[in-house]
């Protein structure tokens, strides 16, 4: 059993992978009377979804706390609530992830009851009805929403016949038809040690959260089968628009371009782009558009991290008259950093930005449980901690320019309001 210790953010990181192929990464923090799990499956999540199978993970994720073998959706919830714990699962694009937080006297039981929710849920088909019926209600309310509908059809011809061109809830259709053998089949295939990243951070050594992991999961035998890997189509930049009217109080505009994967060489300079126009008051967008020409309610930007390209999107909320104008001021923003240099002012004051918030990001022992989980579902390591603040601190500004150019040329346009304002940019 080889441990590999990486020391960030002060404190060490260590991980290992046990005989069964569970990988776990302790995070030792004595400061305060408290432990969070984060137990990550890699290879899951809306990514490895079929269209036709949309929000399977995301209805998963809801019904798996539902009832195990020996236990009631009831009782789950009273085991978790009389200690005063927290116990849930989450879906994402990239991973699914089940979530738990305690004081260190219940950690023992709490990581028992995670165990058996992961290795024998049961699915009652009443459960799997009413969560689908949420799903659906909730997916009818962001057609409410006109941020949501702008963002759901960019989305949408940004990645056409792609899995991230769907909502991680799926829709109402591929979501009416999921069953009860979707769900199991979809367990039994992703659900299994060797998948399994455990990160655990809080007051616990490396040696006892090897004990406690091995006492419930070191049984857990590594299925003969293999996993299936998708067939995911490669990303070509083809620009479109997409336009919904809607009687708003505003219209949302949102630019799109197709950025890099985390794994590839520009994913730094694209965060540290995407802070600098779009990251709080002080940032490029805010200032210009809001401040100097009245035009946004609302103005940012955002590049999530993801496995395959991600998309970098700028947007802006705006009086319905002011939406020719709004448009245009994004465009000459983003065409902006392909013909100006940033100055060395404000490329440091991004990347102290950017390093800054980051670093507040890891104070607690969850955010420290969910980011090197994190990391490592991602196939990252837990190195990549300081990777990232080493990619980040060696852009320069000749770099932002290029990386500019060669992503910011012709955007994807989305476009949601009152019909008058917005079929006219058409």
């Amino acid at each position: 059993m080889q441990i590999v210790n990486f020391t960030g953010n002060e404190k060490t990181v260590q991980k290992v992978v046990l005989d069964n192929g569970i990988t776990l990464i302790g995070i030792e923090n004595q400061t305060a009377d408290l432990i969070a799990g984060r137990l990550f499956f890699k290879g899951t999540g809306a990514m490895w979804e079929s269209p036709q199978k949309s929000g399977l993970f995301h209805l998963l994720a809801t019904v798996i706390t539902k009832g195990t073998k020996h236990l009631s959706a009831q009782e789950i919830a009273e085991q978790i609530e009389s200690i005063g714990a927290s116990l849930g699962a989450d879906a994402s694009s990239d991973y699914f992830v089940l979530s738990l937080k305690t004081v260190a006297a219940d950690f023992a039981q709490m990581l028992k009851l995670a165990g058996e929710i992961l290795r024998s849920p049961t699915f009652p088909e009443a459960e799997i009805e009413r969560e689908k019926q949420i799903t659906r209600q909730n997916i009818r309310s962001q057609l409410e929403q006109p941020f949501n509908v702008a963002f759901n059809q960019l989305r949408e011809i940004m990645y056409p016949d792609h899995p991230y061109g769907l909502s991680i809830l799926g829709t109402e259709e591929t979501v009416s038809q999921l069953t009860r053998f979707d769900i199991v089949q979809c367990h039994e295939s992703y659900f299994r040690p060797d998948n399994l990243i455990i990160s655990l951070s809080g007051r616990l050594t490396l040696k006892e959260a090897i004990a406690l992991v091995e006492e419930v999961f070191g049984d857990w035998e590594i299925p003969q089968s293999s996993l299936t890997v998708p067939q995911i189509p490669e990303l070509v930049p083809q620009p479109n628009r997409a336009i919904t009217p809607q009687e708003t109080q505003q219209s949302i505009v949102m630019l799109g371009y197709l950025g890099s994967a985390v794994k590839e060489p520009n994913y730094a300079a694209l965060k540290l782009l995407s802070t600098y126009l779009g990251n709080g008051l002080s940032s490029r967008l805010f200032v210009e558009l809001r401040e100097k020409r009245g035009l946004a309610y609302d103005v940012s930007a955002f590049y999530p991290t993801r496995l395959e390209k991600s998309q970098f999107v700028i947007y802006i909320g705006t009086a319905p008259n002011n939406t020719a104008f709004a448009l245009e001021g994004l465009r000459s923003e983003a065409e902006r950093l392909r013909h100006t240099e940033l100055t060395p002012q404000e490329l440091q004051a991004a990347k102290n930005k950017i390093l800054g918030q980051y670093a507040l990001g890891k104070q607690t022992n969850a955010e420290m449980a969910q980011l090197f989980g994190w990391y490592e579902t991602l196939g990252l390591g837990i190195e990549f901690d300081t990777q990232f603040q080493d990619a980040i601190a060696q852009v320069t500004v000749e770099m932002v320019r290029q990386v500019a150019n060669e992503y910011f040329t012709e955007p994807y346009i989305s476009m949601v309001g009152p019909a008058a304002s917005v079929n006219g940019e058409w």
